[in-house]
């Protein structure tokens, strides 16, 4: 949907700094589209949805949205400088006194993708990087980072767009969707591919399928990581959260695909893929343990500390190598065999990854993945970004088996978001841990205190005895969890993970869980290591809070 006023805080959306010139007349050539004025001798350059991103040359895309038309924001995109509007009847008729040459299509959304692909010549992959796309539930972002990490160990410049950030060989931005629309990933493969990146890592969720965000692009290799109960704000039921993935394993989206099939998710996946693959299986933490064991490729637990997870990755014709996952959990372990093996059937050299892997460990930073963010004295805490009943589940599971005292979670749930997982989150945090603290999470334009007593409720009908907390706001929940641990302990905070901000009623307000960790523990007398982040607000603030809520 347009906008004139870009919401704070939010990255920019990135181009190409060349990009090519186009003969309007040629765009409606293509599209076989009815003009309404001129479109000789116009030239354009880009294309947006939104006028706050516009810039001179560029294409205006009026979409109907859920409350108006884009096209309502026309003239503003005239004035900031767009060279024609493309959009439906209703949309041609609101645009209609901007004087620009508009091309009227039935279905601008359904097109968007191809357009972008014309605009930015990203339609052909003979000259675009190679391109890896990862989608599921969980582990999707982190699978994103490891093909990027893995990438560059083999020598190569690589890109990435996941919920966390943008890579563009060396230059790090933060995302603003877990994958941008349409327009803005074709503008940002021609940018990753001007700059020389050779390949790119993107995550695509359900709703970057289901909304088209990846229309007009063919990835090298499509990976499936796993489907769990979330989302359903979006999607009437699991079924149809399942079928909205699908499409990212048509012969017109992917070329192959690598699946995990240690759920029987997978194995349905594998059956309606339309392109070749082959299979990745992790026994220890399989509900299909069989399917697991007999996959392509196995994922063997070897070992599991605080600084990563050590596996042995075994395959056809006795290859295997034995790597480090530099986070902790099997989970973490499985996704890194997916990427790894993503990568082999890119078409890189079996031995190549050998070479850069076998003995060593994984050089990739998964931001907000179970990051460790204390010191080597005093409690451990673990950032996360997990916010679904699965992704707490083997989380707590890991962070359990390298933590020889007590386990304390610390958690809320997005409001505006789905509500049906909220007593099933409440009951795996408190199932899975041995002190339980509820806070607020964004709570967008829901009531927090609503939210609270919903994950409450969870949480206490799976364990009546349990110790169970309620902090509000989060700034002072971390503290009061410091107060309940010691050495040897641990702290799981879960949800925030590297978010640098907190929605509360549509305003983005700094926030960094990370860096209140590490306040709350050097408050507290125990080291901290320095920083590798930024932080959102200035170092001596010190954040608001309110009084402490008792015991439940």
């Amino acid at each position: 949907m347009a906008s004139d006023t870009p919401p704070p805080n939010l990255p920019p959306v990135l181009r190409p700094d060349a990009p090519p010139v186009h003969d309007l007349g040629d765009l409606v050539e293509h599209l076989g589209a009815t003009v309404i004025g001129d479109a000789s001798g116009v030239e354009l350059t880009g294309l947006t949805l939104a006028t706050a991103d516009l810039r001179r040359g560029d294409l205006f895309v009026a979409l109907q949205g859920v409350n108006r038309h884009g096209a309502e924001f026309a003239v503003s995109a005239a004035q900031k400088g767009a060279v024609a509007i493309v959009t439906d009847q209703a949309g041609a008729k609101i645009a209609s006194t901007t004087g620009l040459p508009i091309l009227v299509v039935e279905d601008p959304r359904g097109l968007l993708g191809d357009i972008s692909a014309w605009v930015y010549g990203t339609g052909r992959n003979d000259d675009l990087p190679i391109l890896f796309a990862t989608t599921g539930t969980n582990g999707k972002t982190s699978v994103s980072h490891l093909l990027e990490g893995v990438l560059e160990q083999l020598g190569l410049v690589a890109g990435l767009s996941s919920t966390a950030e943008r890579h563009i060989a060396g230059q790090v931005v933060v995302s603003r969707l877990t994958t941008p629309e349409a327009y803005e990933m074709h503008a940002l493969l021609a940018l990753m591919r001007e700059r020389g990146v050779e390949a790119v890592a993107v995550e695509v969720s359900a709703q970057a399928l289901s909304r088209r965000r990846v229309d007009g692009i063919v990835f090298d290799v499509a990976g499936f990581t796993n489907l769990t109960h979330d989302h359903l704000d979006d999607y009437a039921d699991m079924r149809e959260y399942f079928e909205a993935k699908l499409p990212l394993f048509r012969a017109d989206r992917s070329r192959r695909a690598v699946i995990c099939v240690d759920a029987a998710t997978g194995a349905e996946v594998l059956a309606r893929c339309e392109v070749p693959a082959v299979t990745v299986g992790t026994p220890a933490i399989a509900e299909e343990r069989e399917a697991a064991a007999s996959a392509d490729w196995v994922v063997e637990i070897l070992d599991e500390r605080q600084d990563g997870t050590e596996f042995r990755l075994s395959g056809p014709e006795g290859r295997e190598l034995t790597t480090v996952v530099p986070v902790i959990g099997p989970h973490m372990a499985a996704n890194a065999g997916l990427a790894i093996v993503m990568i082999l059937e890119a078409g890189y050299a079996w031995e190549r990854l050998v070479a850069a892997l076998d003995g060593q460990r994984i050089d990739a930073y998964l931001p907000g993945r179970t990051q460790l963010v204390s010191g080597d004295r005093g409690p451990a805490v673990y950032v996360d970004f997990g916010h679904s009943p699965d992704a707490f589940e083997k989380t707590l599971a890991a962070v359990r088996r390298v933590t020889p005292g007590r386990v304390v979670m610390l958690f809320g749930a997005d409001g505006d978001r789905d509500a049906t997982k909220r007593h099933d989150m409440g009951r795996t945090a408190v199932l899975g841990s041995d002190i339980l603290i509820v806070t607020d999470h964004h709570p967008r334009h829901e009531d927090p205190d609503s939210i609270r007593a919903t994950l409450i409720e969870g949480a206490r009908r799976a364990r009546t005895d349990a110790e169970i907390y309620e902090f509000s706001p989060p700034e002072r929940a971390i503290i009061e969890a410091v107060k309940l641990v010691g050495d040897g302990d641990a702290i799981l905070w879960a949800g925030p993970g590297h978010q640098d901000y907190r929605d509360v009623r549509g305003v983005r307000t700094p926030y960094s869980a990370r860096e209140l960790s590490r306040r709350a523990l050097r408050a507290a007398g125990w080291p901290v290591p320095e920083s590798r982040w930024p932080v959102p607000y200035p170092a001596d603030e010190t954040p608001a809070s309110d009084p402490q809520r008792p015991a439940f």
